[in-house]
């Protein structure tokens, strides 16, 4: 893995540690219960895409040649971070079945170890987002004594609803349909406590928290690579986006060579928020 990245802004020129880039950041240190750090990361090619479909299997894939050990290493101090995780039950589903590996809790025990010196439990919560409260529950969560919330909308099944309380799952209403909605479940959260919340959720969830003006910072990796493909997904697929999709570039970071015979840029932005 390259040691090094080239700083493209604010400060054009240097050179800056890969290891250690986003932990200095101090995102867990950033926000309040009043006023919560919610951010998310995203791996995108140039053309747009995030992940690639394969309508026959009716599932979601990411490229690998579009992900590298330097995106994988920012991913995970990103997610050391944290004090909340927002996943969705898609991921749950697709976890269960092996398509996709675990990112529930933080693996590496130094991060583990960083997180015990900054006065973070070892292991974030976890909030799974569903409409339809249809997906398993994954072992690792009790195996980590992860505490674990489940959110959904006013108008999901009820019966679903009783399943999880009877199995002593906390369920937040975070929506006046079956969905769940960005403002009422950040509040949820900051009445619990909650500071440095992490998106893993996909862009459904990012598109409620940027038009309900949750989100706090957006992480993005643009590899350059052109991907293609007529079956694809994107960052945003709702309607037009107006003044709340504004984007306040912080920094930006360049690795050349990676991927093999590409490059790819390490960019934050800044979103404003309005609870």
């Amino acid at each position: 893995m390259p040691q090094s990245l080239i700083s493209l802004y604010p400060h054009p020129g240097g050179k800056t540690a890969l290891t250690g880039l986003y932990l200095a950041h101090q995102v867990h240190k950033q926000g309040s219960p009043a006023s919560p750090l919610v951010y998310a990361n995203f791996l995108v090619s140039l053309d747009g895409r995030i992940a690639l479909e394969d309508v026959s299997q009716s599932t979601t894939y990411i490229p690998k040649h579009l992900t590298t050990a330097s995106d994988y290493r920012l991913f995970l101090e990103l997610h050391a971070q944290a004090d909340c995780l927002i996943t969705h039950g898609g991921y749950m589903r697709a976890l269960s079945e092996g398509r996709l590996g675990n990112i529930l809790h933080v693996r590496d025990k130094k991060l583990v170890e960083w997180r015990r010196t900054q006065g973070l439990k070892d292991q974030p919560a976890v909030v799974i987002a569903s409409a339809s409260l249809n997906f398993p529950m994954h072992q690792s969560l009790h195996e980590h004594a992860q505490t674990v919330f489940i959110a959904t909308g006013k108008n999901s099944d009820p019966e679903r609803i009783r399943y999880w309380q009877d199995l002593n799952y906390p369920v937040l209403m975070t929506g006046s349909d079956r969905t769940v909605h960005g403002a009422p479940l950040i509040l949820e959260l900051r009445r619990l406590g909650y500071k440095s919340i992490y998106l893993i959720a996909g862009p459904h969830m990012l598109d409620t928290m940027i038009r309900e003006k949750q989100l706090s910072r957006l992480y993005l990796t643009m590899t350059h690579q052109l991907i293609g493909g007529e079956d694809f997904r994107t960052l945003l697929t709702g309607s037009p986006l107006g003044p709340e999709g504004n984007l306040r570039l912080k920094s930006m970071y360049y690795e050349p060579g990676s991927p093999p015979g590409s490059g790819q840029f390490f960019m934050q932005f800044d979103l404003k928020q309005s609870h």
